[in-house]
């Protein structure tokens, strides 16, 4: 098996590298930048063949696998920036980062007959009500651009496409780069109290767990859809922030506010981010542990790697 990661320079690409060589399965990184642009300690990725790729040059992208030739890729390049995303002069390019750019690797994979795993979010569903969003659903009505580009990069997965894992996380935090965790660490430096939003409802996602599941996941042949976020209840951002605090030792008070009171946010956030993960089970892979254990880990990790916020 030959892996091809798109997205290394990422939270979640970086992990999965790192990931595929502990397993001793040969993996290729690949980003728009001409280096890794890695973290401490955790250096497997560095040491990993890289390809610099622009995901929305649909010639590079068949160039590139024509010449690697992998037998899967694991898609986690992507437009990520939420608000930025809702602003006019950036949109042509986010359509050609989570649409162009994912239909390019879709066809890439139809043509030199590899499989694909794709990374999208709870965001291409409405955040309406309380129920759990089941992997399957098809009501998709994304509130903001970003959503609305990352579901059109589902559809020219299925398009295209026998041979597909899509899966939808939501929340997401890792070492390598920017997060809601690192944010509050940041801000408790200096602040007595911070105000957090406790009406959106979701579960975080550690990065390091969800490689180990993506990496079982391509080692076997249960394609489809699914959702997987860390275990342990559904919360809301409020309640995380907490946590957050009090596992880090800050005394700096959580003040729980509604969106409306928050405001701010250039693109419409919703409510309801709680994903079923039941297929997970029903398919015999291992849900991911409990969130609550995850920021543990993490927090020792920023701390271990003395990490700045």
């Amino acid at each position: 098996m030959k892996v091809l990661v798109t997205g290394v320079n990422g939270q979640l690409g970086h992990d999965l590298m790192n990931e595929l060589a502990k397993r001793k399965i040969e993996c290729i990184g690949s980003d728009i930048t001409p280096q890794y642009n890695g973290i401490k300690d955790r250096s497997a990725a560095e040491r990993s063949p890289y390809v610099q790729l622009d995901i929305t040059d649909r010639e590079a992208v068949f160039a590139a696998m024509e010449q690697l030739r992998p037998t899967v890729v694991m898609h986690c390049a992507a437009w990520t920036a939420v608000d930025a995303a809702e602003d006019e002069e950036n949109r042509e390019k986010v359509y050609a980062v989570n649409v162009k750019g994912t239909d390019n690797i879709a066809g890439a994979c139809k043509l030199y007959n590899a499989r694909m795993l794709y990374l999208s979010t709870d965001y291409v569903f409405n955040g309406e009500g309380t129920t759990p969003w089941d992997p399957d659903c098809k009501d998709f009505a994304p509130l903001n651009y970003y959503g609305q580009t990352k579901l059109e990069g589902e559809k020219a997965v299925c398009s295209r496409l026998e041979r597909y894992f899509i899966v939808r996380i939501a929340w997401v935090f890792g070492l390598n780069g920017k997060n809601f965790i690192k944010t509050m660490l940041r801000l408790s430096q200096n602040h007595d109290e911070i105000s957090v939003v406790d009406d959106q409802i979701g579960t975080p996602t550690y990065t390091y767990d969800l490689a180990v599941l993506l990496v079982d996941m391509i080692l076997s042949d249960k394609y489809g859809f699914y959702h997987a976020t860390n275990e342990g209840g559904y919360i809301s951002w409020a309640d995380f922030a907490e946590a957050i605090m009090k596992e880090s030792g800050s005394a700096t008070v959580i003040k729980r506010v509604s969106t409306e009171e928050y405001g701010l946010s250039k693109a419409k956030r919703p409510f309801n981010s709680r994903l079923d993960k039941s297929k997970l089970v029903k398919n015999g892979f291992t849900p991911l542990p409990d969130w609550r254990d995850a920021l543990y880990r993490y927090l020792f990790e920023l701390n271990d790697q003395d990490l700045k916020y």
